[in-house]
């Protein structure tokens, strides 16, 4: 298997979402004497036809990704290369654009910012576990004091690598989901949570959090080379007053700190504004470093853009991209 730079560029990422985008996982590899740019997307069928004729679009899986540079000797020679057979595979292939979220550690949007007209976003936050006290000097004063009572009242937690079975975690994510009246797309189900374990359970690490014997917070968070991902959590309603969910944030930096791991990368917030509540709390724990999240937008085959466009009654510069998606 080749060597990939994050666990959004494995090979076996795109098949978790399979389901939930309503698509098929796949790979484009492109090499030649420059180098080599692979590129893994959900292909999605869109429901409108033209002239008999079914047509596609790509999507980052869930998370980050997008096409990137495992090697070159001529960057600009081989992305000249590869979006003229990209375009030629997209055009036999019936696809009409694609839409990427990039990966804002590895930085790829510096290398396809032309070819996908890519849009700064919004921040995402890390932790870097490489420094000095990371607890003391990275998290917020009220983070640590939050933390602190929680363990004087009891609070206790549990990290499990490569766990066997995530089933009480699952019931505290919907509650949390329910909470939060989240849509259905992020109702995650049982198939979703088996195939983490399937393709990624020496990647997985579970955290709970305890308190009087019972687990009352838990998260899941994947592993990857030095990368620590937060991925899923959640916290039962009635014990929202202990603050469980700082707890585990602590107990999977003192984790990543005893097993070398160098970064907890948090992700984002719900929206694009730094008041943004998700973000204010994920800041809590990397109030120093953050990092730049962009996206990248293509047509790749215009005039069909434009005729599902008009089936839809639906402007094709409407900011919503792809537009005939837009509901």
């Amino acid at each position: 298997m080749k060597e990939v730079k994050d666990i959004y560029f494995d090979e076996n990422y795109g098949k978790l979402y399979e389901k939930i985008e309503d698509g098929k996982a796949n790979i484009f590899e492109y090499e030649d004497e420059n180098g080599k740019i692979t590129n893994q997307f959900l292909m999605r069928r869109i429901p409108e036809e033209i002239d008999g004729k079914n047509f596609f679009d790509l999507v980052t899986p869930y998370g980050y990704g997008g096409p990137v540079i495992e090697f070159s000797n001529n960057k600009e020679k081989l992305l000249e290369n590869y979006e003229r057979e990209f375009t030629k595979y997209c055009l036999e292939n019936n696809i009409v654009s694609e839409f990427i979220r990039f990966h804002p550690i590895v930085k790829n949007y510096e290398d396809f910012k032309d070819m996908y007209n890519a849009k700064y976003m919004r921040k995402t936050l890390v932790t870097k576990l490489d420094e000095e006290d990371p607890v003391t000097n990275q998290f917020g004063k009220s983070c640590r004091k939050n933390i602190r009572q929680a363990l004087n009242k009891g609070v206790t937690y549990k990290v499990t690598k490569s766990p066997e079975n995530i089933g009480a975690f699952k019931e505290i994510y919907y509650s949390t989901m329910d909470r939060n009246n989240a849509t259905d797309y992020y109702y995650f189900e049982d198939e979703y949570f088996n195939d983490i374990l399937k393709y990624y359970k020496e990647n997985t690490i579970l955290i709970e959090a305890i308190y009087e014997g019972k687990t009352i917070a838990a998260g899941i968070y994947f592993t990857y080379k030095d990368i620590i991902h937060i991925h899923l959590s959640g916290t039962l309603n009635e014990y929202l007053f202990l603050s469980p969910a700082y707890i585990l944030r602590y107990a999977v930096t003192l984790w990543g700190i005893e097993n070398g791991y160098k970064l907890i990368h948090h992700g984002g917030g719900r929206s694009n504004s730094e008041e943004d509540s998700l973000y204010l709390f994920k800041k809590n724990f990397a109030k120093l470093y953050d990092v730049d999240f962009y996206i990248g937008k293509r047509i790749w085959n215009q005039n069909v853009y434009t005729k599902l466009c008009e089936m839809k009654n639906i402007d094709p510069n409407e900011a919503f991209f792809p537009a005939y998606r837009k509901h």
